[in-house]
């Protein structure tokens, strides 16, 4: 299906634009050219940290060294080309993934050799922090007590399959946290490279930059580590950061609800398109104007006032059994509606995100958060009727 996504490179490209996309792609495990790009970087599955095949615009190439130091280089290069046409690179690092292997069911594999890699000129970073703990970082037993959905997946966690996963991951623990600050180490480098070759070209205030993530991560809170794919906060909240000095003004901070989403007509529009109807999200220039601000309920007139997260399981972590979730978030207030779980949507969660950031009180039950639950039940109907093209 990765194939034929209409993704938004396509757009660009009828616009004028040469196109590039370097590192993981991970839509379908084989790492051959997608559509909508004129220069192709990519590898099969994962990839590798250490001396990794790359594939360059359908042939494989075999490279040494540390897969984030190649990556860099790669889009560095691009960037250096001589072009008479304006371009967008999309550049997407393989850290902070650890090494690991997923078969075409998704299964997935961390040989205890695996794991986080980190560059030998990183390995010192961070070496005596200590790294804080959050009021949420708990034990199964305690999280169970509000949040029942888990109770299955937590009791699968203590088998020999999981085990093998989490240990060599060292999930949970300090060691975890600081392997994946310092690969991160080596990502701030390529930026920096990046941001150098544009302003050797005086293109750098011409070049509208986002850096972003696809997901956040756990290191304990809720008792969970790799499952990232979760509605807590620690899952759905991730770096979003813009520069472009035409349009945004240095140290804006916006509070309004984004998603991943809206990159694809936030792009189209800026080079001059008209998103069309298989472009979802929304656009971010009217969040970019200056001098706008939002309402005092935290989301500006006309923008989003609530965002669908939605999860389907599947078979990448073998103690996620039936976790397919629906949930709906706004500026105040999450609920989540656990799919397979429970007979009538007891096993719900319900949070005050205000009186309740760190989602330890889940107010599903609760007589007097009935009305919130169901608006918030309304709200979640219409997203996923949304998000179906109904």
């Amino acid at each position: 299906m990765s194939h034929r996504l209409p993704n938004y490179h396509l757009d660009l490209q009828r616009l004028g634009y040469e196109t590039a996309h370097i590192g993981k792609w991970h839509m379908g495990n084989d790492g051959m050219p997608r559509p909508g790009y004129d220069y192709w970087v990519s590898y099969d599955g994962h990839g590798k940290l250490m001396d990794p095949t790359l594939n360059h615009d359908g042939l494989h190439v075999q490279h040494k060294g540390y897969v984030t130091d190649i990556m860099n280089r790669l889009a560095v290069e691009f960037l250096e080309r001589k072009r008479d046409k304006p371009f967008s690179l999309f550049f997407a690092h393989k850290a902070v993934h650890p090494d690991a292997e997923q078969a075409a069911d998704g299964t997935l594999r961390i040989s205890a050799q695996g794991g986080y890699v980190v560059a030998d000129r990183h390995k010192h970073l961070y070496r005596d922090d200590v790294f804080p703990r959050t009021p949420n970082m708990m034990t199964p037993d305690e999280v169970v007590r509000h949040k029942p959905a888990w109770a299955e997946c937590f009791a699968m966690k203590t088998g020999e399959t999981a085990r093998k996963i989490l240990d060599a991951l060292k999930s949970g623990s300090q060691e975890e946290i600081r392997a994946r600050a310092q690969m991160m180490a080596a990502v701030d480098e390529g930026l920096g490279a990046i941001f150098e070759v544009l302003e050797r070209q005086g293109e750098l205030d011409n070049t509208f930059v986002v850096f972003a993530s696809d997901n956040g991560f756990f290191f304990g809170e809720h008792a969970l580590g790799p499952e990232r794919r979760f509605a807590y906060e620690e899952g759905i909240r991730s770096p979003f950061l813009v520069r472009y000095p035409r349009r945004v003004k240095a140290g804006t901070r916006v509070t309004d609800l984004v998603i991943c989403q809206d990159i694809a007509p936030t792009m189209i529009e800026l080079a001059g398109g008209k998103p069309g109807p298989q472009i979802q999200g929304r656009s971010l220039l009217p969040l970019f104007a200056r001098g706008s601000k939002p309402a005092r309920n935290g989301s500006r007139a006309g923008w989003r006032k609530s965002l669908l997260v939605e999860y389907w399981a599947e078979n990448a972590l073998p103690w996620l059994i039936g976790m397919t979730y629906k949930a709906v978030r706004t500026d105040r207030y999450k609920y989540v509606h656990w799919v397979n779980r429970g007979q009538a949507g007891e096993l719900d969660e319900l949070y005050d995100l205000d009186a309740d950031p760190c989602e330890l009180r889940n107010l599903n039950r609760s007589r007097a958060a009935a009305p919130v639950r169901e608006r918030m039940r309304r709200e979640l109907r219409k997203l996923i009727a949304d998000a179906a093209g109904l």
